[in-house]
């Protein structure tokens, strides 16, 4: 079970905007595309969560762009689990240039676990929390 996971991706077309970089909007979705990633790779595909009747929201989400993003450009998004508590949970992400390791973003989102039927919180199931190992703030990255 890796502490930290490494979703990979490329800058595809639809994702620059007018001034010839990533929009802000697919950091975003690199983020999500990464947390589902890691959720399926800790064994927690969507269809295992529909079957528990409960799953993850979004409460927020943090974005610190630091640098740009460009067309075919590979990356790599570093994500995993800084803190639980009792029915949330907090995520962090380093968006990284794979070529040279440079730093685009720094980012979180605040997980909360909420039953699908009502959309109402609800405390994180043992079986969920066990799947993830939980790394703290800043875990010991290449970055």
């Amino acid at each position: 079970m890796p502490v930290i996971y490494e979703h990979l991706h490329t800058v595809q077309p639809s994702e620059i905007d007018l001034f010839g970089h990533a929009n802000n909007l697919a950091y975003l979705r690199w983020m999500l595309d990464a947390a589902m990633a890691h959720s399926l790779a800790q064994g927690w595909p969507m269809e295992r969560y529909q079957q528990l009747g409960a799953g993850w929201v979004v409460r927020a989400h943090n974005i610190e762009y630091l640098r740009a993003a460009f067309e075919a450009e590979p990356l790599i998004v570093r994500t995993w689990v800084a803190s639980t508590r009792r029915v949330t949970s907090l995520r962090r992400y380093k968006i990284v240039r794979a070529t040279d390791q440079v730093l685009l973003a720094d980012a979180s989102t605040d997980w909360a676990f909420v039953q699908f039927v009502d959309g109402r919180i609800t405390r994180i199931p043992p079986e969920v929390s066990a799947a993830f190992i939980v790394a703290g703030d800043q875990p010991d990255l290449a970055v």
